[in-house]
């Protein structure tokens, strides 16, 4: 009799964890605080992969890739990070292929039942643009608790009035059509410059997040330090963007430096993503070119940043087994 009831629980736990999805189990985000918290009113960590620009590899930009992100690498949300600019497969030449893209990793990621930023990637102000782009997106994804925007990827060497006031347009944007969904705003100098929208921020709406990026070989205690003072004064942070190299996505990997970003995140409860989900020739895109457009990726597929990625990935206890012991 206990033999048979110990293999019921197993089997509901299987179940259980097979049938997981971040989305019904944490339904609507909101920001409290400097928290993210879900629908139940407990504090949710995001973690999961960003796709690289969608006009240099559209061919990852489809539901087998979603699913394999989700259910191999344990992702609880996934990046799309559409290309504004760079050639003629940017949204500011092809805004249409750059909206079908970002749509089928949005669909996806619904049908799956997991977390799905639509990043507007580019590093310049193109106010008009974005401002057709987010209506679009908040039109066609705004009733579906999935979604977060991310209006302004990096911006470089905008000041952070000129980005507050850009981000100010965007967000007016999308509040009239999709009034709950979270909203990341981005900050100068490649979102190093936290401190600025800490000492400024915006005002006047709900559930807005500041994005931090690190690239572990170049940023180090200084950058953790300023984030920390940064959520000291009220900041919400999201770290939308990281990985354990050089600023340039490139160079070796610092293991030790990145290890300590990992431990800071999980220290402070903050959301992560790791770039990015392409095959190009540098240390930060995970995939070779042998790996398949759908996913289903073997480790030989995997380079050595994505290896070691999708360790920290799996290192986390799934959705279900965090709700039940929250």
């Amino acid at each position: 009799m206990k033999t048979t009831t110990c293999i019921v629980i197993f089997l509901v736990l299987i179940s259980l964890a097979v049938s997981a999805q971040p989305v019904k189990d944490h339904g609507q985000l909101k920001v409290v605080g400097t928290k993210l918290v879900d629908a139940h009113d407990r504090p949710v960590v995001l973690r999961g992969m960003s796709l690289g620009w969608h006009n240099l590899w559209p061919r990852f930009y489809n539901e087998g890739v979603v699913t394999t992100l989700y259910k191999d690498w344990n992702c609880s949300v996934i990046r799309a990070a559409m290309g504004v600019e760079l050639n003629d497969s940017g949204y500011l030449k092809s805004p249409d292929f750059s909206t079908s893209k970002v749509k089928a990793v949005v669909d996806a990621a619904i049908k799956q039942g997991v977390y799905v930023i639509i990043d507007w990637h580019s590093h310049n102000i193109k106010e008009p643009e974005a401002k057709t782009f987010f209506a679009e997106m908040a039109t066609a994804y705004g009733k579906y608790p999935n979604v977060i925007y991310e209006i302004f990827n990096e911006p470089d060497y905008e000041t952070w009035e000129e980005v507050k006031k850009y981000s100010i347009e965007i967000i007016t944007t999308i509040r009239a059509i999709d009034p709950d969904n979270i909203i990341l705003v981005g900050s100068p100098r490649w979102d190093q410059d936290i401190l600025l929208p800490a000492n400024d921020p915006i005002k006047g709406f709900q559930n807005l997040m500041y994005t931090m990026h690190f690239y572990a070989g170049t940023h180090k205690q200084w950058l953790r330090d300023n984030t920390d003072i940064a959520i000291g004064k009220g900041l919400p942070v999201f770290i939308s963007e990281c990985a354990g190299m050089e600023a340039t996505g490139d160079g070796p990997i610092n293991y030790q430096e990145w290890k300590k970003w990992i431990d800071w995140m999980d220290l402070k409860g903050l959301s992560w993503i790791t770039w990015s989900v392409s095959d190009k020739n540098e240390t930060c895109s995970v995939l070779y070119p042998s790996a398949a457009s759908n996913g289903k990726w073997e480790d030989k597929d995997l380079k050595e940043s994505g290896l070691k990625a999708r360790e920290y990935l799996r290192k986390y206890p799934s959705v279900s087994k965090m709700k039940h012991e929250n």
